[in-house]
């Protein structure tokens, strides 16, 4: 492709004005490069989301994924923005963006019909009737451990940090008898399949040689022994540790690899917590602060124009618990990890009393505390498909207002 061509096609399509600023040409350049010479269906698409933040780690509550849109259509281009509402699918119309990555899911719950006689419906109608694809990543993000609160706790500059609500009862223990020979390939097959990650290590397992005994019978086809013969088998005993969701394709993967015809092996669920996904995050500032001073701070970071806050304890605040969205539901988790301060959004009146003079609660507004959140996945977006165009969307969602 010649320059001249490059230039020409910019302007077929988004009809380029020299009064355009040097971030747009950049998009134009990198959405015209993408429509030309990659080509991506919106099923690779969110299927490699899926890899970036598991739809399966999201709350049970929650609308996650591909809300609508043809998944074998190519990508033109993706627009990414914090709620997908009408004038969010015009600006995708405007940017020639076939495809919207959205925090909050404009489908929350089910329709019955869509006629577009509310902000829901007009949005999922127009996105609809302009073939634009709607994908939601909403508490996926916010359970993910670089997710929404771990900017939050970045913008703040804290320490030590920690999930605040880790994931229970969400891991497996996968213990298998596999013959000594055949160990490795085993123990390759299952990290594969995504068995011992824990934390910042992978490829993590357990050990123990030993010896086994089977007996063949009749209607065995076995890979050692002789019928109605006890045999004495040289084994391996492999213990590795797995989220949940991903059981049956470590299973799947460890049959598939395992010799015998009759696997012998054990699950175990676990209690303990997943200290690497949950909700909410907290850590500690470099110097403690006076409580006045920590919400000027807070102010200052968070460009804010109010904080709502319970009674000032006349202490100093050094730890601090986060939870981006409406985050009433983790006060309680705040106050047992020790925090001398919780900020969150949407927090009610009767919240308030539940600090027990013991922290601080302070509402710094739903959106308000998810304000990176745009930006944060335009990152990472971009870093996953360094060749993609990602446009970050500039219309205003936020639907409270503030009088002074």
């Amino acid at each position: 492709m010649t320059f001249c061509f490059f230039l020409s096609k910019i302007r077929e399509i988004f009809r380029f004005q020299e009064d355009k600023s040097k971030n747009e040409i950049v998009f134009l350049y990198d959405l015209i490069f993408q429509k030309y010479y990659l080509k991506m269906i919106l099923k690779e698409f969110t299927s490699e989301l899926d890899k970036l933040f598991s739809l399966k780690q999201a709350e049970d509550f929650d609308n996650v994924g591909l809300l609508c849109g043809n998944p074998a259509r190519e990508v033109s281009g993706v627009l990414v923005c914090h709620d997908a509402l009408e004038n969010v699918v015009d600006e995708a119309i405007a940017k020639n963006c076939n495809v919207i990555v959205t925090f909050h899911p404009i489908i929350f719950s089910g329709l019955k019909s869509i006629t577009g006689k509310n902000y829901v419906e007009r949005a999922v109608l127009k996105a609809i009737e302009n073939k634009i694809a709607i994908y939601a990543i909403h508490t996926a993000f916010d359970n993910d451990y670089f997710g929404v609160n771990y900017r939050i706790c970045n913008e703040l500059g804290l320490k030590n940090q920690k999930i605040l609500m880790p994931k229970s009862e969400n891991l497996l223990q996968l213990v298998v008898y596999v013959p000594s020979d055949y160990s490795e390939k085993v123990k390759n097959a299952l990290f594969e399949a995504g068995a011992g990650n824990i934390g910042f290590y992978d490829e993590c397992s357990f050990s123990v040689k030993g010896n086994g005994t089977f007996r063949p019978i009749e209607g065995s086809n076995p890979f050692l022994g002789t019928y109605n013969v006890r045999e004495n088998a040289d084994e391996e005993m492999i213990s590795v540790i797995f989220e949940g969701f991903k059981k049956n394709q470590i299973l799947s993967a460890m049959k598939s690899a395992h010799p015998y015809e009759e696997v012998a092996y054990q699950l175990y669920a676990l209690e303990n917590d997943n200290q690497y996904v949950g909700l909410g995050r907290y850590g500690e500032l470099e110097q403690e602060m006076e409580e006045k001073d920590f919400l000027k701070f807070v102010k200052e970071k968070f460009n804010l124009e109010v904080i709502r806050h319970s009674e000032f304890l006349n202490k100093k605040i050094k730890k601090v618990g986060v939870l981006g969205g409406s985050g009433a539901s983790g006060i309680s988790a705040a106050k047992a990890s020790g925090c001398d301060a919780y900020l969150t959004g949407d927090v009610k009146y009767h919240d308030f009393f539940q600090s027990e003079n013991q922290m601080i609660i302070c509402d710094i507004g739903h959106f308000e505390s998810e304000q990176f959140v745009t930006e944060q996945l335009v990152e990472i977006l971009s870093e996953k498909f360094p060749t993609f165009a990602f446009s970050k969307s500039t219309e205003k969602t936020n639907p409270v207002n503030y009088f002074f």
